[in-house]
Formats: structure tokens, C-alpha cells, sequence
């Protein structure tokens, strides 16, 4: 991999923030954007904006074309079987809710659900939502201190009530991988059904869904050099058969009468309304961009940016990292002894350090540790070591300032 070549892909890498040149480690929280990605929302605007599928004229049926291509390339990118499988979202969230909302017509009371402790709110909140609606009990897999889930507790939490489990592949406040195939192949024991939330896996780890046998998968392109606002939601055929419509309106229709309306086939039938085309068709242009690169490739960088960035931080006096998984992407979430973690991102950004600090819309985690929040940095595959030896020396210096 060529880091700076990659990095002349990245307009705003060439940014000064404050006097000083931007470096980017807040990438859990939203990925940069290449100009390939750029210009392909450049070009759907000036060469072929229109409203797509059912239009007869060139425009729409071009961008209908470019639109379905995508559909296309999600199947291939994460092995997924069927192209009718792939429903465009806009995001992680909404996929999550559309299957929390269509199981509030599927569970009875008493029915369990289970979720974990290292979870993100918007796989926590919707099922809080569907459990009290259902009068189901919702159950959690407990975390341990290096930040791992105690699969032994997850066994014994499981039974034949056991419907729903939903499960981060990669918890985004500590950067844990979890064993998602286990989990899965743990709960079709008891025919519970799995989501699995790959929001933070998808931009570092190859994901092969056929091989997971994951019932549903979420994710959305802003973590994967894509725009904000798109995602798409899996799910396995028969399982998205049985649940109903999530929202009313044009496309997700095949017949309407005052008497009766009938529902499209999938994956129209929870695509209601004009979608958000020039994201979509974004969102295949970042796919062929981090193809063009590599997964694995990138994944191998990162691994590296990650051992880096481990060492050095641990040679800083009174700093401990939360989170030390054996197997982790590139995220490192720590605090320093007497410091408030927004105290310290704030002095970064000073420098031009953009970090993330706060629960991290993980606030379960945080009450684990027993603390307000930290300051996490997350590294992608444009990041380098040159910058990560800048975030130690500007760590030291606002210590010395905040001491």
C-alpha cells in the first residue's frame, strides 16, 4: 500500500486545522470521503439526476440502472446470496429498527431477547422499545475488564424462548472483535435469530455473510468512505417475508385501492418513497474504492497502526487504555489519571487532532468501567505512524498544561 498516494485521494486531509495539518483519528465516528466518491455524487447530480424505476425516459432509466448496480455489488462484496436480499437504509439505525419494529408482531410475552453489554444505544433503545411493547424480557450478555463477552454466561442465557439475539461485530468504543460466528451458530441451537451490527467491522474486516449464516446484518457506508445517510439492511429471504412493511408509501406497493392495498416483492417492499439515489450510487463507488485497495491489505495496515499506537500510548505516564481485547480493530479508547477526557480532546483539537471523547453512545460500557467517558482514537488505512507520534507528543503537552 502507498499511504501518501492513498492520502492525495483524501481532499480534506490537506486541511489545516488551528494553524496545524488536520490529523483525522475519529474514524468509528465517520470515515473521510476519496474524491473518487466525491465525483461520483458530482456526476449523478450533473449528468443523470432523476427519479428512478418506474420512469420511461433515458435519465431515469440510466440512473435506475446505476442505482440497481450497487444492489449488485453489496451482494458481492459481503457474499450475500440473494440480490432481493440487500434493502437500502439509511444507515445502521434504521436497518436495526426496521427488524425490531417487524418483531413487534412476531413475540409474545414472555419471549426472550438478548443483546450485550458492549452494545451501541441503537441496538439497545429499539429493543427496550420492542420488549416493553411485547411484553418480552430482554436479557444481556455480560462483559469482562479486558473487554471481552463471557461467552460461558451467554450459553447459560440462552433457551427455547430465546427469539432474537443482536450483537455488535465489533464493539465501537473498545474496538473488541466479537465472536460473531459462534454467537450465531449458538442461537440457531435454539432457533433464536441473529442481527448482527457490523458498522464498525465492515470498513476493517471482509465480511462473508453466506459463511456467517447471520439471520440479519446492518451497516452503513459513511463508515466505509461512503456518504452519510445510506446503509443497507441483510436479512435471509424467508425471514424478511414474514415481517411487514416498515413504512407506507410509493414503491413498497403493488396494488392500492380504498378496499385493499398489496405490498411489492423484495426488496421493494421496505423501500418506501424516493430512496436517496446519489448515495447510493456513492456508497458503490467507496465499495470499488476499498476493493481497489484491498480488505485485507487495509485490515494488515491498520493491525499495524493499532500495535503502534498501543505501545506508544502505554509509555505515557498515568494513561490506561480501556479495552484490551486480544483480537481488536484500530480503535484505542483511554483516559489519564485526573483528567476529563473532553478536557483533553479539547486541547487536541488545538492542535489539529480531531479524537472522540464522551460514552461513545456506549454508556453501558462506560458504567462498567466505572467512568464518565473516555477519549477514544480510531485509525483508518490514510492514517500513519508520523501522526500518531504527533498525538503523543501533544498528549504530554496537555498534560503538562492540565497537570
Amino acid at each position: 500500500m502507498d499511504i501518501e498516494k492513498i492520502r492525495k485521494d483524501f481532499p480534506i486531509l490537506s486541511r489545516k486545522i488551528k494553524g496545524n495539518d488536520l490529523i483525522y483519528f475519529d474514524n468509528a465516528a465517520t470515515s473521510q470521503t476519496p474524491i473518487q466518491v466525491i465525483n461520483k455524487i458530482s456526476e449523478y447530480y450533473s449528468k443523470y439526476n432523476s427519479n428512478i424505476h418506474r420512469g420511461v425516459h433515458f435519465l431515469s432509466q440510466e440512473a435506475t440502472s446505476e442505482y440497481e448496480l450497487v444492489r449488485e455489488k453489496i451482494k458481492n462484496h459481503f457474499n450475500i446470496a440473494k440480490k432481493k436480499e440487500v434493502i437500502f437504509t439509511s444507515g445502521t439505525t434504521h436497518g436495526i429498527n426496521l427488524v425490531a419494529s417487524g418483531y413487534s408482531n412476531i413475540l409474545q410475552k414472555g419471549d426472550e431477547i438478548i443483546v450485550s453489554n458492549l452494545e451501541h444505544h441503537s441496538n439497545i433503545v429499539p429493543l427496550q422499545m420492542l420488549a416493553e411493547k411485547t411484553s418480552s424480557i430482554l436479557k444481556v450478555i455480560p462483559m469482562n475488564l479486558s473487554g471481552d463477552l463471557d461467552l460461558k454466561e451467554y450459553k447459560k442465557l440462552l433457551n427455547n424462548k430465546t427469539k432474537l439475539v443482536f450483537v455488535n461485530h465489533v464493539s465501537n468504543s473498545l474496538g473488541t472483535i466479537n465472536p460473531i460466528k459462534e454467537i450465531i451458530k449458538e442461537a440457531h441451537i435454539h432457533d433464536a435469530k441473529v442481527l448482527i451490527d457490523g458498522a464498525q467491522s465492515a470498513p476493517h474486516i471482509k465480511t462473508d455473510l453466506i459463511d456467517l449464516n447471520a439471520d440479519f446484518y446492518v451497516t452503513s457506508a459513511h463508515k466505509l468512505c461512503g456518504p452519510t445517510g445510506i446503509g443497507f439492511l441483510y436479512g435471509k429471504e424467508v425471514l424478511l417475508n414474514e415481517l411487514p412493511p416498515y413504512q407506507g408509501g410509493g414503491e413498497m406497493i403493488s396494488e392500492v385501492t380504498f378496499e385493499k392495498t398489496s405490498y411489492a416483492d423484495l426488496p421493494h417492499k421496505f423501500e418506501a418513497g424516493t430512496p436517496n439515489i446519489s448515495g447510493v450510487i456513492a456508497f458503490g463507488a467507496a465499495l470499488d474504492y476499498l476493493n481497489g485497495i484491498g480488505l485485507k491489505e487495509i485490515e494488515n495496515y491498520e493491525n499495524e497502526l493499532l500495535k503502534y499506537a498501543t505501545k506508544k500510548l502505554k509509555e505515557v505516564s498515568g494513561l490506561r487504555i480501556f479495552g484490551e481485547a486480544k483480537n481488536k480493530i484500530s480503535v484505542i479508547s483511554f483516559n489519564i489519571e485526573s483528567i476529563h477526557p473532553y478536557d483533553l480532546g479539547s486541547i487536541l483539537d488545538k492542535m489539529g487532532i480531531a479524537v472522540r471523547t464522551g460514552q461513545h453512545c456506549a454508556q453501558p460500557v462506560m458504567d462498567f468501567y466505572q467512568i464518565p467517558g473516555t477519549v477514544r482514537v480510531s485509525f483508518s488505512f490514510y492514517n500513519t505512524k508520523k501522526e500518531i507520534d504527533f498525538l503523543i507528543l501533544a498528549i504530554n503537552k496537555a498534560i503538562k498544561m492540565l497537570s
